[in-house]
């Protein structure tokens, strides 16, 4: 087995990384502005990169089930692994939870989600005010459990790096070892 993740894992992680940071920040960006046509175009954009990063991570979920992910080094103790693997789990839990709880809160609220402006995704739920209040706060919420857990993502990446000096953050960079 290789010590490194394909080359198609590579692109789906780094892909699905950029459109999540690019999300948080026009997520919290648009919250603060002022109704009017930006903000509607905004919150558009929002909602189809949604529905894209809720598509990506099906395929992500595919690929990492039909492809073994290269195995944790021998050397990391075993309370490190576990906690490897309930953040990955975790991240993988919430690429599908943050994503499907603003398509709930859009049909809530009464606004129906048309990915690109072209292909309406239907809604979930009736339009309930108090639901969409309610899954609002889920959202916003299951975004910063997000940024935590992506926080301790990354922190753990950079440790192991520069601290442990292994290749656990090498094997995912692009170009690192033989992309497959």
């Amino acid at each position: 087995m290789s010590s490194h993740y394909t080359k198609t894992a590579k692109s789906l992680h780094w892909l699905m990384a950029i459109l999540f940071f690019g999300m948080l920040g026009l997520g919290f960006y648009m919250q603060g502005l002022p109704l009017s046509p930006e903000k509607l175009k905004l919150y558009s954009w929002h909602k189809w990169t949604g529905v894209t990063v809720f598509l990506l991570a099906l395929i992500r979920l595919v690929w990492r089930v039909t492809h073994q992910p290269p195995a944790l080094p021998q050397s990391m103790p075993r309370l490190m692994q576990v906690a490897a693997h309930a953040g990955h789990h975790m991240l993988y839990m919430l690429m599908f939870l943050i994503p499907l709880s603003g398509w709930l809160m859009s049909s809530a609220k009464g606004f129906q989600t048309v990915w690109f402006g072209i292909l309406p995704i239907p809604d979930l739920l009736e339009k309930n005010k108090e639901l969409g209040d309610l899954l609002l706060i889920v959202h916003v919420s299951l975004n910063y459990l997000f940024i935590a857990v992506l926080v301790g993502h990354i922190g753990a990446a950079l440790k192991h790096h520069f601290i442990d000096k292994d290749d656990i953050l090498t094997r995912m960079l692009p170009g690192s070892a033989k992309d497959k």
